[in-house]
């Protein structure tokens, strides 16, 4: 399973890039091959500087070797041997009416002493932050990660939508980080789905990535805005990285296990601000933005 997946995501990378690359139509993905000194190692991917992407990596990493102790008290576990595998990306558009995209899809083996596979597990899923809130885009974002779900189980979507709403939550803040779409973990084996099961479905939610995300960056890419725009994205940015140093159990994982750093945190725009006690405009397109985010919507 582990090759089996491993394989997936690196031709996943390689349509996801070159697709963002014809959108943007100018940036190119630089290409950093990277290895891990305990074990295993990766290919990150990031633009810059692009004519629709100011910066987004798409990177995919497998790495291998002793459970940290710092993670087998995370896990519950004593002295065991784990893979972990998973493409993981960010892509933060110039112009503040196109939104930023986040996406996961990983899987996970543990194993004892004689390498016996003790425990295993996908995890994933993909969310929308917009700057300024479009509710077709949000729309068309949710009823694409609905129907990806929908073909394997009826109760996936609303399930998982739940705990995206749930996970990426700035408890800090009483907001949500975005406008959700899924998020799934520990999908291991059971009476109803096998681990082929698992496979198939978060490979399904992989492959609706570019089709939930590319409409509404071509509808939104060349729409006018302006400097106070630009102010708002950067201080909407501020809380996307607030998040990820503060509750992203991804970061976290990467950064206790000798993750490299680069890769771990190539989700952080390069231009944010953090404006004292900032509050928008009282009936304003971005207290609008706000009232949905600390409401979350059944959009499909």
């Amino acid at each position: 399973m582990k090759d089996k997946f491993f394989q997936y995501i690196q031709s996943l990378q390689d349509c996801i890039t070159s697709k963002l690359e014809a959108i943007d139509g100018k940036a190119k993905f630089q290409e950093d091959i990277w290895k891990r000194p305990e074990g295993g190692g990766g290919r990150t991917r990031v633009i810059e500087n692009g004519n629709v992407f100011e910066k987004g990596g798409v990177n995919i990493s497998g790495v291998h070797g002793k459970l940290p102790k710092s993670m087998q008290a995370y896990f519950k576990v004593g002295d065991v041997d784990f893979f972990a595998c998973g493409l993981s990306l960010v892509l933060h558009p110039k112009n503040p009416m196109v939104p930023t995209v986040h996406a996961n899809w990983r899987y996970f083996e543990m194993y004892d002493k004689d390498g016996n596979i003790i425990d295993s597990w996908f995890g994933g899923g993909q969310d929308l932050t917009p700057y300024y809130l479009f509710e077709d885009d949000a729309k068309h974002f949710h009823q694409t990660c609905k129907t990806a779900c929908d073909k394997h189980n009826p109760e996936f979507y609303s399930t998982y939508k739940k705990r995206c709403d749930e996970y990426f939550y700035n408890a800090h803040r009483n907001e949500g980080r975005g406008l959700g779409g899924l998020f799934f973990d520990y999908c291991k084996a059971s009476d109803d789905m096998t681990m082929e099961n698992w496979y198939n479905f978060v490979t399904e939610v992989g492959d609706s990535f570019l089709e939930a995300y590319t409409p509404i960056v071509e509808k939104r890419k060349d729409l006018s805005f302006t400097e106070a725009n630009r102010n708002w994205q950067e201080i909407r940015r501020g809380r996307y990285v607030e998040f990820n140093l503060v509750h992203d159990k991804g970061t976290l994982f990467g950064l206790k296990t000798n993750g490299r750093i680069e890769s771990i945190l190539m989700s952080l725009p390069p231009h944010v601000q953090w404006v004292y006690d900032h509050h928008p405009e009282a009936g304003s397109d971005e207290e609008k933005l706000i009232e949905v985010l600390k409401n979350p919507v059944d959009w499909a």
